[in-house]
């Protein structure tokens, strides 16, 4: 529904004075796109139930636009609605982070042991197809009126370190050098690949980067050179008293006073926060 998701999208910036605003949608719209079954059900992680590769490989362009056209309606509606000076994000997720849905890998045990490796073929064969697909879909939403396409590699920490090059950074550096070429401004979020961030930024280059709250702001102000810095404060601790609160988001504004810094949590917010903490933390 483009109107619902156009309001959704819009009301933090009725009720604080933000920055930017992120467009209500779900990384695993793509995987819709691409002829597989989403479920999504309440207090359960979503889930593809029944994945078809021979779907997967055999989609056209035309059919996955389609499909991710109410997307591009709310992009452009947002846009409209949306003062000028203000950013709207519209974002994908990343080739790994779609495979461990697609695949079911959210087991860490599965990951390490040979279950990827029996799967590998499979695996560069979705990847490659995903990756030509997220290129089409992170157009359409720049053409929309997206300023920006942040990329969430959300499930990144499972990966073994020696396959982080193939499934993280190579998938990644690809799309960033297409948004790139294409004049769109990325920011990339690898979560819970730890001080491997260092190594991240060097080969991905993107414009922006967000960190988790595994990593020290101080640590991320010294060794995360030539891009802007975003995030970082853990959620959880929203749900403490104001003063422990403000003394942490004054860590982060002091850790980055001499980087580009977007302030930012390190992932989503808690249902259970109170918003008037958001109010004292945004003024």
């Amino acid at each position: 529904d483009s109107e619902l998701a156009s309001e959704i999208t819009l009301q933090p910036l009725k009720r604080y004075e933000l920055d930017a605003a992120i467009i209500f949608s779900d990384i695993l719209v793509v995987p819709h796109a691409l002829g597989q079954k989403v479920v999504f059900e309440k207090d359960k992680t979503p889930h593809i139930d029944n994945f078809n590769i021979n779907q997967l490989l055999d989609t056209k362009e035309k059919e996955f636009i389609s499909k991710l056209s109410p997307i591009y309606k709310t992009i452009k509606l947002t846009r409209k609605l949306l003062h000028s000076n203000k950013s709207l994000i519209g974002f994908v997720g990343a080739p790994w982070t779609l495979i461990i849905y697609l695949l079911n890998l959210k087991d860490k045990e599965k990951i390490k042991s040979d279950t990827v490796l029996k799967e590998k073929k499979n695996i560069d064969l979705i990847l490659n197809k995903i990756n030509d697909f997220l290129k089409i879909h992170i157009l359409h939403q720049k053409e929309a009126g997206a300023d920006i396409i942040q990329i969430f590699d959300t499930w990144a920490g499972l990966i073994n370190p020696s396959n982080l090059n193939e499934y993280c950074f190579q998938p990644n550096l690809d799309l960033v050098n297409f948004c790139k070429k294409n004049k769109i401004a990325s920011i990339c979020f690898p979560k819970g690949i730890k001080n491997r961030y260092y190594d991240f930024v060097n080969v991905v280059k993107p414009d922006g980067i967000s960190i988790d709250s595994q990593i020290d702001p101080f640590w991320a102000s010294e060794k995360l050179k030539n891009v802007s810095i975003q995030g970082g404060m853990n959620p959880e601790l929203l749900l403490m008293e104001d003063s422990i609160v403000l003394d942490e988001v004054e860590k982060y504004l002091d850790s980055f006073k001499d980087n580009a810094y977007i302030f930012n949590l390190g992932h989503g917010i808690l249902p259970k926060t109170n918003p008037e903490i958001i109010k004292k933390i945004v003024n």
